[in-house]
């Protein structure tokens, strides 16, 4: 896995932590929206205080006094309170939903341009539905941290804040006595809290695998279908699926525990009030004016209060999916220009592995691999399954780097040299061709976006696909469907090819492009192959001996060591030697594989 920034994971480790970064990179961008809003939830919270403290108004003259000039001031203000708090709450929400979708737009971009930078390796130890899922779902944590802090602080805890104090002008000895009951729910709260942070975390991971085991099957139907894993994989999701079941009702128990908590409070405060206000009203005369304003006051502090209960819930649930986009975010690639690296020129376009060893972990996959692939000409990698080769095509576009030696081009190492403009002279063809979202002419231009229209259809001609493609419904731009499922394999690496010779690169490297096709698509794509490798350096993973006769240079690999090289005639005499081997085994099966 990526490096991780240590400070700020350990920065964002509290709710506390994350509010201050996302504050941090948020709050200044989006001041004007912040302040407009919070205007309206304090318009919100007055208009709220005003209606329970106008109660001991409308009881003592409308209903004790019966003062009848009173009326209509009293009915008008509280119409005037209710249409203000209305387009109030209007206004903070269309405020708050605004600067929400902003934030989220914001950080699947930043999200997005960070994962462009982290290496191949990455990706190989990461599931991909487990980065989907942090990337659409869990950036929503981000805005519901900010939202839901602003309306607590500027709506719930303003009006709460209000309210009380109607109540305490109203009775000061009846809130002394609500507010000794308060402490033992909130430190129950608090202890609700902890427990969620935990078990939220978990649910959000094991919704993250159930994603990730349909995506496969979707991802690969076809041989579910043909090797019957229906029952199998069914079994597999109902495990994941009853697991994240559990676990999410263990959230909804912890979260919804306070309920009981509050209403016990909030009957038991409301009871002791009623009990108390009838006592003085009866044995003493009390106008009950001031009663029902308190009560009113605390019966709409209950809502605010309810809200600022669940806030610290609240926020441990939406902090547990900022802190997973924090923790993306924080990965620091693993490749990184170093500070001398420069633009790399091309001339003859010459590579040389110089004592290269490389392991993707313990074990060495390649000891000390030096040969030279020429200019302009074709170097063919031959060997067995495991020989090395893929690694030696991903090490020189540097999805890796080396543990040891050095690999060069036009004699510059490719370790001092910036990625961008070393991958800008290379144009690669993958074994499983890969296809985006999109038109044909789309996927094409990939390989280079300022290419004309008439240069992507000259590298379809050249790739051999240009017939095919018109004959497609809307030929060019005809979609390819989920990764090309649209098309045959044989049309998908033509594409890919046409795709390589439209960034008309000095460097191909070829891997595997043909071994997985048919006796026919394989003859049209060593067609294309033949016109991409023309005037380039190749290097080049066969099988096919069609290709291997025709390189200028055969490198041949076992156990991460290259044991032979030459072309194919000296090397074919070589009766002891391992190309030999493998040429006179292939031959008998297949007269022109290898």
């Amino acid at each position: 896995m990526e490096s991780a920034n240590k400070k700020s994971a350990v920065g964002s480790d509290s709710v506390t932590g994350v509010l201050k970064r996302i504050i941090a990179e948020n709050g200044r961008d989006h001041i004007g929206g912040y302040v407009f809003a919070i205007s309206c939830l304090v318009v919100v919270a007055l208009t709220t205080a005003f209606t329970a403290w106008i109660m001991k108004v409308i009881i003592d003259e409308a209903f004790a006094n019966r003062r009848a000039d009173m009326i209509w001031i009293i009915c008008l203000s509280i119409f005037l309170a209710f249409v203000l708090r209305g387009f109030a709450s209007y206004g903070q929400a269309v405020a708050l939903s605004r600067i929400g979708n902003n934030i989220v737009a914001r950080y699947q971009r930043r999200l997005y341009a960070h994962l462009m930078t982290l290496s191949v390796g990455f990706y190989n130890e990461a599931r991909s539905a487990h980065i989907a899922a942090r990337v659409s779902q869990n950036v929503g944590g981000i805005r519901d941290v900010m939202n839901m802090v602003i309306t607590s602080a500027a709506r719930d805890l303003l009006t709460f804040i209000s309210l009380i104090g109607v109540m305490v002008f109203q009775d000061p000895l009846l809130s002394l006595a609500v507010f000794i009951l308060a402490p033992p729910l909130l430190y129950g709260l608090r202890y609700l809290s902890k427990r969620l942070r935990q078990a939220t975390k978990e649910a959000i991971y094991l919704s993250s695998h159930v994603l990730g085991a349909m995506q496969e099957t979707i991802q690969g139907i076809a041989i579910v279908k043909a090797f019957t894993m229906e029952s199998e994989l069914q079994r597999k999701l109902n495990k994941l699926v009853a697991a994240a079941e559990a676990r999410t009702n263990r959230i909804a128990r912890l979260s919804e525990r306070n309920a009981p908590m509050t209403e016990t409070f909030a009957g038991f405060a409301v009871a002791s009030v009623l009990a108390y206000a009838a006592y003085r009203s009866i044995y003493h005369n009390v106008p009950p004016g001031a009663f029902f304003s308190f009560v009113t006051a605390l019966l709409l502090a209950y809502d605010p209060a309810r809200r600022l209960a669940r806030l610290q819930i609240q926020l441990e649930r939406a902090a547990v999916n900022a802190r997973m986009v924090y923790e993306l975010l924080d990965m620091e690639p693993r490749q990184r220009d170093l500070p001398d690296a420069k633009p790399l020129p091309v001339t003859d376009a010459r590579i040389e592995f110089r004592d290269v060893s490389f392991a993707y972990g313990v074990d060495p996959i390649l000891s000390n691999v030096s040969f030279v692939a020429e200019g302009g000409k074709t170097t063919a990698l031959v060997g067995p399954s495991g020989a090395g080769k893929s690694t030696v095509i991903s090490l020189i576009p540097r999805f890796f780097d080396p543990k040891s030696g050095q690999i060069f081009v036009d004699g510059q190492d490719i370790a001092h040299v910036t990625k961008q403009s070393l991958r800008e002279q290379l144009a690669y063809v993958s074994q499983q061709p890969y296809l985006f979202e999109g038109t044909i002419r789309e996927n094409i231009r990939y390989g280079r976006p300022e290419a004309s229209d008439a240069e992507v259809e000259e590298a379809a001609r050249l790739a051999y696909a240009h017939e095919f493609i018109l004959a497609q419904p809307n030929g060019y731009d005809t979609p390819v469907g989920e990764n090309g499922v649209t098309l045959s394999g044989g049309q998908r690496q033509r594409l890919s090819i046409a795709r390589a010779l439209v960034r008309n690169a000095p460097i191909l490297l070829l891997d595997e492009a043909t071994s997985a096709l048919d006796t026919e698509s394989e003859a049209a794509v060593q067609k294309a192959l033949d016109e991409a490798m023309t005037g380039r350096t190749v290097v080049v993973i066969a099988h096919r001996l069609s290709t291997v006769v025709r390189a200028d240079k055969i490198v041949v690999m076992q156990q991460g060591r290259v044991v032979e090289e030459g072309n194919h005639e000296t090397l074919a005499k070589l009766s002891d030697g391992l190309y030999a081997r493998l040429n006179n085994l292939q031959r008998p099966a297949a007269s022109d594989s290898l």
